[in-house]
């Protein structure tokens, strides 16, 4: 289900080329994206799942800090790392995001951090480096920029923190939901979004939004909430990083871009580290000497 849902994520430039082809800069698309899910998901929860609809108020910060913290955060920041820098700089600051995690599951949640976990978290970053398609240039940046992409990879992060935190007590529909109410009700009054009504309302327009609403943001965030109650934070944050493999992809297959070697080289190291942290090493069992056997 995580991998379902890094596949989903990674398809997400499909939709935000057409809408930015159609007039919308990038936090206006955030705004589109998670406000279509807040409405997508509170008409289900009215018609499938009332039962998962209630929170105690007391909780509310959980979805403070899956909305605001991670999903406000982690895309103002990613966007304005682009910014400042450049897209393959502001991916690989991005995917420092299972480091991130793994710190933090260590120190609020008590996951361990095992020598297996450890070598998947290095291969990550790397591949993930390589898969931005950063080339080892010299070009340097200023130390404000870069400490604003890694607000991106840290502002990532803490969804599974928070999330994880939510799913002891909350369905993953209703982790799901309320991050996404949250997060649409900090950003519709904050980014202009509402002052282009007229086209909102154009029929291309809702179709892609619905569509953005629906399979990068719906559909992923209920599968990874899913598949977080079930794993640990520091291992589902591993294997949602095929996403940016299957957005290397996506991009290969249905806008011709080309692949270099360093890409594709990054691309398996992000696989191999995912089958590195699920896998499941046989011990051989030492042999009795017993008497009695």
């Amino acid at each position: 289900m995580i991998a379902f849902a890094a596949s989903m994520w990674g398809l997400i430039g499909f939709f935000v080329k057409t809408l930015s082809a159609e007039g919308f800069n990038a936090m206006e698309i955030v705004t589109i994206r998670v406000t279509a899910a807040a409405v997508i998901l509170v008409l289900a929860g009215f018609l499938f799942y009332r039962s998962y609809m209630k929170i105690r108020l007391k909780d509310l910060y959980l979805f403070i800090g899956t909305g605001i913290f991670s999903i406000v955060f982690f895309n103002w920041c990613y966007f304005t790392a682009i910014n400042l820098m450049n897209i393959p700089v502001a991916v690989s600051l991005l995917y420092t995001a299972p480091a991130f995690v793994a710190v933090l599951s260590f120190i609020f949640l008590k996951e361990s951090i095992n020598k297996k976990k450890l070598l998947a978290i290095i291969l990550t970053v790397i591949g993930c480096t390589f898969a931005a398609g950063l080339n080892g240039s010299s070009t340097s940046f200023p130390a404000a920029s870069i400490l604003v992409g890694l607000g991106a990879g840290f502002g990532y992060a803490l969804y599974s923190i928070f999330g994880k935190i939510a799913l002891r007590t909350y369905h993953p529909f209703t982790v799901t939901m309320y991050t996404f109410i949250v997060a649409s009700a900090v950003l519709l009054p904050s980014t202009g979004i509402l002052g282009k009504g007229e086209m909102m309302m154009e029929s291309r327009t809702l179709l892609f939004a619905a569509g953005l609403g629906v399979f990068p943001t719906v559909l992923a965030y209920f599968a990874y909430s899913w598949g977080l109650e079930r794993v640990e934070s520091s291992t589902a944050a591993i294997v949602a990083t095929l996403e940016p493999v299957v957005a290397t992809l996506l991009g290969v297959f249905a806008y011709g871009d080309r692949l270099s070697v360093l890409q594709f080289l990054g691309s398996m190291m992000i696989i191999f580290s995912v089958i590195v942290v699920n896998a499941k090493w046989p011990i051989k069992k030492q042999e009795s000497t017993s008497l009695y056997e």
